[in-house]
């Protein structure tokens, strides 16, 4: 099924990750429905409810926020983004303004991973595509910042890219990206008394998901697999335009090797 090429200017398909535009400075356009769509299927799969409590790390322009604010209860939602425009953006163009009265949600703009600034703890966490661009010294306050506000039973959801070295540089990257090891991540996780496994849910660049909780809860992270999306994703895929992005391939191999939950190493 082809789709109307008349939004493609008000969507911004067509823009490089990183480019002005409140879907494009996030990531490709092209991906901004589907990447939604798989955040709000894996949390919901892994047992949130409407009435939890969900911080979103680097909400941005609300892609998978714009489905979580409607589902969640009110108040049940908070962003933290340091791009301010971006969630006035999100607001503006996939929300309304409306919808803050009725579901009341809560943003700060920091930029230094401040979770506590909301004063209250969360059953949730989401950090998507946030440690794929983050310093090491980055992914330990964040971490040190989930430890401090997550409830006793608290899953903390985040993607990284996988790769054979860990990126050792002091600073944000983006648009670039950057890499750690499985072994890192979870060392990572470890210094800060949390527990790190990897799940087997295929994400449509290639980045790894990973769970995070305390110790005592870590199994409560249920077995999950999107693998009954393959069909519908590799549909996807067979667009032209992301075949001559030359993603097709490598999401492809991506779902074809999935891996089965474990504890990263």
């Amino acid at each position: 099924m082809t789709r109307p090429a008349d939004d493609d200017v008000t969507l911004g398909r067509g823009l490089q990750p990183g480019d002005h535009h409140y879907r494009a400075f996030i990531d490709f356009p092209d991906r901004y429905d589907i990447g939604a769509a798989m955040q709000f299927s894996l949390l919901t799969t892994l047992g949130l409810r409407e009435d939890h409590s969900l911080l979103d790390i680097g909400c941005g322009s609300l892609r998978a926020g714009r489905l979580f604010i409607v589902y969640l209860r009110p108040g049940r939602y908070f962003g933290l983004e340091p791009e301010r425009w971006l969630v006035e953006e999100g607001i503006r163009r996939e929300l309304g303004e409306e919808i803050l009265a009725v579901k009341r949600p809560t943003f700060s703009y920091d930029r230094d991973f401040t979770l506590s600034a909301f004063g209250r703890q969360f059953d949730f966490l989401l950090a998507h595509s946030v440690f794929s661009h983050s310093a090491p010294r980055q992914v330990r306050r964040c971490l040190a910042e989930a430890r401090a506000v997550m409830t006793p039973t608290a899953i903390f959801i985040a993607t990284y890219w996988r790769g054979r070295e860990s990126y050792t540089g002091e600073g944000w990257v983006y648009p670039g990206r950057v890499r750690y090891t499985a072994g890192d991540m979870a060392a990572l996780a470890r210094e800060q008394g949390l527990v790190c496994q990897t799940l087997d849910w295929a994400h449509p660049s290639g980045q790894t998901w990973i769970a995070i909780t305390h110790p005592a809860h870590r199994n409560q992270v249920r077995p999950v697999t999107n693998r009954c999306q393959m069909v519908a994703i590799k549909r996807w895929l067979r667009h032209p335009g992301i075949v001559t992005l030359g993603l097709a391939r490598r999401v492809y191999r991506r779902l074809r090797t999935g891996r089965t939950p474990a504890e990263s190493r």
